[in-house]
């Protein structure tokens, strides 16, 4: 008998994303990620999951989270805004991490810099979503429920 899949989610957002909704609102939207947040806290609420939400402008403590995360938490969502183009640690802690996880990206990345059209996270993620603003944080939340429910469980088997 399978067992029953962890029903929480973490959200983990990174440098400059606490400034959503102000800082260059013509490329990432005009939602705060306290307006994401809670979109995505109603979403989980309703479907019976539990979410996580954290920001941080600093790389080493978004690994730490991402380390505690892989025994409390049954999916992951990223979105490591320039770390995903810099940071081989945090990439080495997402490759630790166990259960499904999506990057995000608000902006289409290969559209922009090419310094950006590489992110060195993709190859550890189980998905990637970029360019659809805000919704893609709703995207990857309700992908990583479906496949948390015990449903997909018994036919990944």
């Amino acid at each position: 008998m399978a067992q029953a899949p962890n029903r929480t989610i973490a959200v983990i957002n990174g440098p400059n994303l606490n400034l959503l909704g102000e800082r260059e609102p013509h490329i990432y939207g005009a939602q705060t990620l306290a307006e994401i947040n809670a979109s995505l806290t109603a979403l989980a609420d309703d479907a019976g999951f539990d979410l996580i939400c954290y920001q941080s402008n600093h790389e080493g403590d978004l690994i730490d989270q991402v380390q505690a995360m892989r025994l409390t938490t049954g999916g992951l969502i990223i979105n490591p805004g320039g770390y995903a183009h810099t940071s081989v640690a945090l990439r080495d802690a997402l490759a630790a991490y166990t259960h499904p996880i999506v990057e995000v990206h608000i902006s289409n990345i290969h559209r922009r810099e090419a310094f950006r059209h590489q992110s060195y996270l993709s190859a550890v993620v189980t998905g990637v979503i970029c360019g659809l603003g805000a919704d893609g944080y709703r995207l990857a939340l309700q992908a990583l429920m479906e496949r948390l429910q015990p449903a997909a469980l018994d036919s990944a088997i």
